[in-house]
């Protein structure tokens, strides 16, 4: 009797799910903000600090520089090192940056520490995920929390709209990454505390895998960024972009060949996956245009205030919420593939019926009512697109599997946002007032945007609704 009674106060206490599910939810939200509270921030940011447009654009795109040029071989080290070891790394270098970017008093510090902020971005993201994917078995768990998960991506950065106008509007742009500090050290001490580490995966780093990825998703997204602002046939775009095909072609030609690849290309074996990798970037690239262009049509063709435009927010916020908190009854019921349909096609309808919107649109008819519908496709979308994205990987591949889910993620957001620039800048109108110009060429943008929920809609009905329905038959 006594000898089990010491035997089980000597074995460690299992983790409460809901503690570790809460953890990782939290530290992801903080990324999930802070891509998006920037949005409604930059104005104030730039008046502030002085920013001409060239210099105000960059405490953006250095932020996607760090965290899309290092998000693979930060996942991989995960599976090396472990995940919970960099878990605490991700979050502890999101602290310290987020304090610095609060505290930055002039341009080079700030711009430097939103780098430094979008690697501690690039380390955490991969982490949360490949930890949701092990702590949580395969079925009802694991949708569970997958759909929570969603929700965070999905409401998350319709929040950071909404503070962002709050806090530049009413207080200062400087509390959205001020309070990052306070939530990372409580963080680190419930990581330390209610979250167990994974098996470590023996074997040699992949160096010049690191070394290929991160210099080629690192060029890639410079010459997205570029493409922006300087156009596709800017020399220095077509150098980056040049720069990217080859080290990243390189890069897969050795992971073909490595003995312990940094990025398994069995990955992409599955058709589903890659569907689920692809759809995720045609969701995010529209979701992503219609929080930037959005911004602009309330605040430059509407005359809405910072604090007006991220209330305005407000309807896809909390019907992304609502989409989220139901998704798992639906896909319990449905599958996870009908209802990623309805998203493609809530979001897509939603964002056409927002490109009619011209600049004597009014709020509730013209912009509150499509935002329902985007908000339905948001909450609904991000849960299935990652369920498919790592469904049937093995644990020890988990990391590289949730980096990919990431970098398409990231991908999906910068390549989406630099080609409906393009659109943008295409649909000008000479002649016309600002504000009627500014309205149409945001309204070609989000029929474009729609158009690419289109084509996410018919991957997921040719090759991961199939998929799904076989496997339940089976």
């Amino acid at each position: 009797m006594r000898e089990s009674v010491n035997t089980a106060m000597r074995e460690p206490k299992a983790p409460n799910p809901n503690l570790v599910l809460t953890v990782l939810l939290t530290g992801y939200l903080m990324i999930v903000l802070d891509l998006s509270i920037i949005f409604t921030g930059l104005p104030e940011i730039g008046r502030s600090m002085d920013l001409g447009p060239i210099a105000l654009s960059w405490v953006h795109n250095a932020y996607l520089l760090c965290f899309g040029g290092f998000l693979l071989v930060a996942a991989r080290l995960g599976d090396l090192f472990g995940r919970k070891c960099m878990l605490q790394a991700g979050i502890a270098t999101f602290t310290v940056a987020s304090l610095g970017v609060g505290c930055a008093q002039g341009p080079a510090m700030l711009i430097g520490a939103r780098a430094f902020q979008g690697l501690g971005a690039a380390i955490l993201a991969p982490s949360v995920l490949a930890l949701l994917s092990t702590t949580f078995p395969e079925g009802h768990a694991r949708s569970r929390a997958l759909a929570w998960y969603s929700m965070v991506a999905g409401a998350g950065a319709s929040l950071g709209l909404v503070l962002g106008g709050l806090f530049a509007g009413l207080l200062t742009w400087r509390l959205g990454f001020l309070i990052n500090v306070p939530i990372g050290l409580l963080l680190l001490c419930a990581t330390h505390n209610g979250i167990d580490e994974t098996a470590r995966r023996h074997g040699r780093a992949d160096l010049v895998g690191a070394v290929t990825s991160t210099i080629g998703m690192g060029a890639l997204i410079y010459g997205i960024v570029r493409s922006a602002k300087d156009g596709w046939a800017d020399p220095g775009t077509l150098a980056a972009m040049a720069l990217a095909t080859c080290l990243l072609a390189g890069f897969l030609w050795h992971e073909a060949r490595a003995a312990a690849p940094l990025l398994p290309l069995g990955l992409f074996r599955s058709k589903t996956r890659a569907a689920a990798y692809l759809g995720r970037m045609l969701f995010i690239g529209a979701a992503v245009a219609f929080f930037y262009f959005g911004t602009q049509l309330m605040q430059g063709a509407l005359g809405f205030s910072p604090v007006q435009a991220g209330l305005g927010f407000l309807p896809m916020t909390m019907v992304t919420f609502a989409a989220a908190l139901i998704l798992p009854w639906f896909t319990a019921r449905l599958g996870s593939a009908p209802v990623l349909a309805v998203a493609f096609l809530c979001m897509g309808l939603g964002l056409l019926w927002l490109s009619a919107a011209g600049a004597h649109a009014r709020y509730l008819p013209d912009l509150a009512l499509p935002m329902i519908l985007i908000g339905i496709g948001n909450g609904a979308g991000l849960g299935p697109l990652t369920q498919f994205g790592v469904q049937d990987v093995r644990d020890e591949d988990q990391g590289a599997a949730s980096g990919l889910v990431n970098a398409a993620h990231q991908l999906g957001g910068s390549l989406g946002l630099g080609i409906l620039v393009v659109v943008f800048t295409g649909a000008a109108l000479p002649g016309v007032p600002a504000a009627e110009g500014l309205a149409h060429q945001i309204g070609a943008v989000f029929a474009w945007a729609g158009a690419m929920c289109g084509i996410g809609l018919t991957l997921t009905v040719l090759f991961i609704h199939p998929a799904e329905r076989q496997l339940r038959l089976a």
